[in-house]
């Protein structure tokens, strides 16, 4: 692998080596532990004003994993639930779960009974710590699961003098929080560092094969899966994110972290890559909140931010966003669904720095490619293959199709999951050898860049045209009367399907009319909606990426 001249290496930013060695450590623990050593006076997360450093990470993060090991008893290899929004309580435990040895199930707060039950069962674990308002929905289920250690931790628990401000701060915008919660036995999480602390740190034998992380698919397309990320694979990536990034200044970097950490692009992006290099975290918990968002971006000089489309589209849409200061800002990158030209060209000219576009998926912890970040690459692509990363389109069977022409976006490389959690059926489906089926549709050009054209579940088939939501969807962004927009097929008597297309306003005044001759004058007549919804908001996933789904089935 990685022998050949690949046309996307002419696209590499200088400095940008061709192909990383994931082996060069043993686990994730290792890099933890260089990382501790070299930055311990330095500022590790924050969130809502109050701070910890790299020395206090380590020594809370080894007292959750004593008190793991040593009082809950647990082993090497079990699942442990993480459920909770960014908090600093996270990195706490996220970090000591994988210094105890354990498997980390990253857990969406906003899950319904149903789904909590389904991730629960399916990945076996057998404990979990959960924001205290969510634990409502907890005591429906935990019956039914193996759960028999649940920790509680409150808003507040890292925040001392703060935590009144935050507690109502958060109570007040976060959707679906149920703040009472009766399980009986119940540990509080301040409780375990405690009795953490009577115990010396041992490290556990841990190899690169190991599991670190069980990563659940979104469920946008259908039934969750987890996806089986090894220490090796997250090693990977991190390697790979952090020659993309190659002006990177250790020690220096403050990044603006909104999307969720456990959701795979924050999780190796902003926190263990920015981890690598003693980066300032700040962690925002609510970002739908945006005038709050915007409020607390004006305090920080940071120099990265990433996000998902809407989340950019949103900010350009507060007025005060446009009066912060923007000059220490180097890195913006976009990823998670795909990132819209109004968008990207609107980003540009308000912060006068480009919007790069990445691409990958749980599955591949997460990053398959990239625009290179400092000129942002091809707006509409999602740029070249990562170091040590190969990418192909091909055919139903497997075969690939000649540049230019559409098909399945598959991959390989260091960051690739070995399969799907017990399930082995699902895993052989996924691949055509070594070779990942992302279940996308995409293009390549004669110069290496991969273009998405949709999922390929979503896409839409008119009188045997294929038509791809996102080309629909792009074309409304750039209306003046339009916020968001979303597209999808409807059974059609004539044409098999036909185009629906589902319209938030930002304009009263937009009729169906508008919509439908804007539409007349950029696209195709087979891709143009033959019915308009008007809607207050777009159904959509905790990081922002929109549920075509939810549209169809409603």
């Amino acid at each position: 692998m990685m022998t050949e001249k690949h046309p996307w290496f002419d696209f590499y930013p200088e400095g940008v080596a061709h192909k990383i060695d994931p082996d060069q450590y043993s686990s994730m623990l290792e890099i933890f532990e260089e990382v501790f050593h070299r930055y311990p006076d330095n500022p590790a997360f924050e969130n809502m004003g109050k701070q910890y450093t790299y020395g206090q990470l380590d020594i809370m993060s080894q007292q959750f994993a004593n008190y793991l090991s040593n009082v809950v008893g647990m082993k090497k290899g079990d699942r442990i639930a993480i459920q909770m929004p960014n908090l600093l309580q996270y990195p706490v435990v996220m970090f000591g779960a994988l210094r105890a040895g354990l498997i980390v199930v990253n857990t969406n707060p906003l899950y319904t009974p149903r789904e909590m039950q389904h991730q629960f069962n399916d990945s076996g674990a057998t404990a979990i710590i959960i924001l205290a308002n969510f634990a409502g929905n907890l005591e429906k289920i935990l019956p039914e699961t193996r759960i028999n250690t649940v920790i509680i931790t409150d808003l507040g628990d890292m925040l001392g003098g703060f935590k009144k401000v935050l507690v109502n701060f958060v109570v007040r915008h976060i959707k679906k929080m149920v703040p009472a919660y009766k399980l009986p036995g119940h540990v509080k999480f301040l409780h375990t560092l405690k009795q953490g602390a009577a115990y010396a740190y041992t490290k556990p034998d841990m190899v690169i094969t190991d599991v670190a992380f069980l990563q659940y698919t979104g469920g946008t397309t259908g039934v969750s899966k987890g996806a089986t990320l090894t220490h090796r694979n997250l090693i990977a990536n991190l390697l790979q994110s952090r020659q993309w990034f190659v002006g990177l200044k250790e020690g220096h970097e403050i990044i603006i972290t909104a999307l969720p950490l456990y959701h795979i692009f924050a999780l190796t992006v902003n926190c263990f890559l920015m981890f690598s290099v003693g980066a300032r975290n700040i962690l925002i918990t609510n970002p739908r909140d945006m005038p709050g968002f915007v409020k607390e971006l004006k305090k920080h000089k940071f120099s990265v931010i990433t996000g998902v489309n809407t989340l950019f589209n949103g900010l350009l849409h507060q007025p005060d966003f446009m009066k912060i200061d923007f000059s220490p800002l180097r890195y913006t990158l976009g990823g998670g669904m795909a990132v819209q030209r109004a968008v990207a060209e609107k980003w540009k000219e308000v912060t006068g720095k480009t919007l790069a576009e990445g691409y990958g998926l749980s599955e591949t912890s997460p990053v398959l490619s990239c625009n290179p970040l400092d000129t942002g690459g091809r707006i509409g692509t999602i740029g070249v293959p990562f170091p040590s990363t190969e990418m192909k389109i091909m055919d139903e069977n497997g075969k690939e199709v000649p540049i230019g022409e559409p098909g399945e976006i598959c991959a390989r490389g260091p960051q690739v999951m070995p399969g799907y959690w017990l399930r082995p059926n699902e895993t052989e489906e996924a691949f055509f050898g070594e070779w990942f089926r992302t279940g996308d549709i995409g293009v390549q050009d004669n110069e290496g860049y991969f273009t998405i054209v949709d999922r390929k579940k979503d896409m839409i088939l008119v009188s045997g045209f294929n038509v791809y939501p996102n080309e629909i969807e792009d074309v409304l962004a750039h209306h003046d009367k339009i916020l968001e927009a979303a597209a999808i097929g409807v059974p059609d008597e004539k044409s098999t399907e036909a185009v629906k297309v589902f319209v938030v306003k930002k304009d009263g005044t937009l009729t169906e009319e508008e919509v439908i001759a804007y539409c007349r004058e950029n696209l195709t007549n087979y891709k143009i909606p033959k019915y308009v919804e008007f809607i207050d908001e777009l159904p959509k996933t905790n990081v922002g990426k929109i549920l075509r789904r939810e549209l169809r089935e409603a």
